[in-house]
């Protein structure tokens, strides 16, 4: 008997046929002899549609009640999938973060797992009942429910995982596993059988949105296996009772070690809701750099490629760097605002950009990635304005106009796709 999490997306229970799908799923584990513990977001829009409620209510609201509206999408799918499976003979019932408890710390909106307590829960699950978890929820040091923020119930998932200790975390969405690129911008691209946690955490920053980072990075730190499924599968999906699913569908997300021919590039991600902001006759002084990035800093945004020319006589420089599109307006502002303490010229800032990056656990061993991927898009005419680099991945910024013809011609460059 394995001891299972499974983790189902807003998609997946958009509706109550779905809802039933998901507990055939669910069905056909236990039907196996498997300990199952599942995680479920809110039914598809229900979270949008409760944050609107709130700003309706008001544009200023106490965090801690927002934290109350917006968890109850949770809630309701763990109660209607509870009752669906009892109808089937399942024995299940429906956990709330703060019944488990999932311990938070006080973020309201945006928390962040302390603890969770899980022996109930073990105990639950020994005699054969399925528990039905509220993502995206838990209890903070006040007593109150808190939210994890955007994409809490796949953190939700792998740390309950965690803490049973559970033999995998199996994440259901509505695409059956990690590709090589965007299967909708390269028709070519195959899907990965296996991938570290390393190329996927990589990935799911760089673009790639099928896994959010935070619960890559956790699964990393306690060592859970990840299986990515697709949810839309026949809940038999063919296989036989018992069946070994990690080895028959979707991509598991592991240890490299796990991984015994490393391909030298695993994939191929691309981000559009990048800007660029550029910096023109900076004084090329001791300070400066600290002088531009403390205040976007103390203004909460995250700056990402930076790059720097310096002039012939050395007095200015022009600096470009990265912004989330969405940060841009007010990257512009604070800029502006510290105009006289950097002492620039003139700032410019555009978002008809995009990042395209390479990943691959391989480059570690192997000379010439880089020097193959700036040959290409060079013979293509794509013009790279900045580069990053790590030990497994290599980003450039482009021309938004030619995303896709850089991310198709690096497909293929690096041979990923198949036969």
């Amino acid at each position: 008997m394995a001891l299972l999490v499974m983790k189902f997306g807003g998609t997946s229970v958009a509706d109550l046929e779905r809802i039933r799908n998901v507990a055939g799923h669910v069905k056909r584990e236990t039907d196996a002899g498997n300990a199952c513990a599942v995680v479920v977001s809110a039914m598809a829009g229900h979270t949008n549609q409760l944050i609107e409620w709130t700003r309706e209510a008001a544009t200023l609201h106490d965090a801690r009640e927002y934290d109350a509206v917006v968890s109850a999408g949770e809630q309701i799918t763990s109660g209607l999938l509870a009752i669906i499976l009892q109808s089937m003979g399942v024995q299940a019932r429906s956990w709330q973060g703060w019944q488990i408890p999932v311990h938070t710390n006080e973020a309201h909106g945006a928390a962040r797992i302390v603890e969770i307590v899980p022996e109930e829960l073990k105990r639950r699950l020994g005699r054969g009942e399925v528990a039905v978890i509220a993502g995206f929820q838990g209890i903070g040091p006040d007593n109150r429910i808190t939210t994890l923020g955007r994409g809490g119930s796949d953190t939700s998932a792998v740390a309950v995982a965690a803490a049973l200790g559970a033999d995998r975390c199996d994440i259901y969405t509505d695409v059956d596993g990690i590709y090589t690129a965007d299967p909708r911008v390269v028709p070519r691209a195959q899907r990965l059988d296996k991938i570290s946690y390393e190329e996927m955490l990589e990935m799911a920053s760089l673009g790639a949105k099928v896994l959010q980072t935070r619960s890559v990075e956790l699964a990393m730190v306690h060592r859970v296996r990840l299986q990515v499924r697709s949810s839309f599968d026949p809940p038999d999906a063919g296989l036989p009772a018992g069946a070994d699913v990690a080895a028959s569908s979707g991509t598991l997300v592991c240890d490299e070690d796990e991984i015994l021919e490393q391909q030298i590039v695993s994939g191929i991600a691309y981000a559009k809701d990048e800007a660029k902001v550029t910096l023109l006759n900076v004084q090329d002084k001791p300070g400066v750099a600290a002088s531009v990035f403390g205040p976007l800093s103390e203004a909460n945004i995250n700056v990402d490629m930076i790059v720097q020319s310096v002039s012939e006589d050395g007095k200015y420089t022009d600096m470009t760097f990265t912004v989330q599109d969405t940060d841009l307006d007010n990257a512009l502002a604070v800029l502006e605002q510290a105009k006289d303490r950097i002492g620039y010229g003139e700032v410019r800032g555009s978002t008809d950009i995009v990042k395209v990056s390479v990943i691959g656990i391989g480059m570690r061993s192997h000379a010439g990635v880089a020097a193959q991927m700036f040959h290409a898009l060079s013979e293509k005419g794509i013009n790279i304005e900045a580069i990053s680099t790590s030990e497994i991945k290599i980003s450039v910024l482009i021309d938004a106009a030619y995303a896709e013809l850089a991310v198709r011609t690096l497909h293929s460059l690096y041979e990923l796709d198949g036969h």
